[in-house]
């Protein structure tokens, strides 16, 4: 655990936070997009959260049980840095599950375990991603909301586009290779031995690193465009297969 001052994280996140809500507030129907974006940060972090710790749990590993992890309890999965990242930049992290490698079976490497429990959160908010997407494509191809409000139609359907833009957020942006992220642990298992000491010796640098790239926005450089590509990605093959143009529809909401 790096001994880095939270409080700092903090201050720079609540300017952040105050100035995004801000903008919000400017009419009604951002503050109910602001308000349905709420439930579905919730349900991204706590499946990734949960995915995380179900993975140590088969493997061996009781420690997120015993921390009682092993649950669909937003509380127990909420950090508060990661959850107002997510409102205000869609991309953010939940509260770190913690293992221990030692109790994980012996028929596998610690490494490689470490990898399948890191790359079981963001794999969840793919799945719940392509999900929503799907019951975005059945509410429109059966004109399931033919015969609802307008306005409860569009609610309906900015809160599914919520869910799939932050669970790709949440499950690209915890891909990125660099402590304290899941793709850190994954690439740990891939690397030659050697590569694998460097990458441990020098992990607190890679964490600064991180810091840098978060603080000044680089991260969402990065990750925009690509969570837009992969939301588009989606949409055109669960398009394709229901026959219908789902690509259209994210159109309207601003994903092009």
């Amino acid at each position: 655990m790096f001994n880095f001052d939270k409080r700092i994280l903090y201050i720079i996140l609540g300017i952040f936070v105050v100035m995004n809500i801000a903008n919000r507030l400017t009419s009604t129907d951002n503050v109910l997009i602001l308000l349905i974006t709420l439930p579905a940060i919730l349900i991204a972090i706590t499946f990734h959260e949960f995915a995380h710790a179900f993975a140590a749990d088969k493997l061996g590993d009781s420690t997120p049980r015993n921390q009682g992890r092993l649950t669909l309890n937003p509380l127990k999965h909420i950090d508060p840095i990661g959850f107002a990242l997510l409102i205000v930049a869609g991309f953010g992290w939940g509260k770190p599950v913690q293992i221990n490698p030692r109790n994980f079976k012996r028929n596998i490497s610690m490494t490689k375990a470490e990898a399948i429990v890191s790359v079981a959160g963001p794999l969840m908010n793919f799945i719940l991603a392509i999900i929503s997407t799907v019951i975005m494509a059945c509410l429109l191809k059966y004109n399931v909301l033919a015969n609802v409000p307008f306005r409860t139609m569009w609610l309906i359907l900015v809160f599914i586009m919520e869910l799939i833009l932050i669970n790709v957020g949440l499950g690209l942006f915890n891909l990125i290779p660099l402590p304290p992220l899941d793709g850190s642990k994954i690439l740990n298992h891939f690397l030659p031995y050697k590569a694998r000491e460097w990458f441990i010796r020098n992990e607190y640098t890679m964490y600064i690193i991180f810091m840098v790239i978060w603080v000044t926005g680089l991260a969402s450089l990065i990750i925009t465009p690509a969570i837009k590509g992969v939301t588009l990605g989606i949409g055109m093959l669960i398009g394709n297969i229901f026959g219908i143009d789902l690509n259209g529809i994210f159109e309207i909401f601003g994903i092009y």
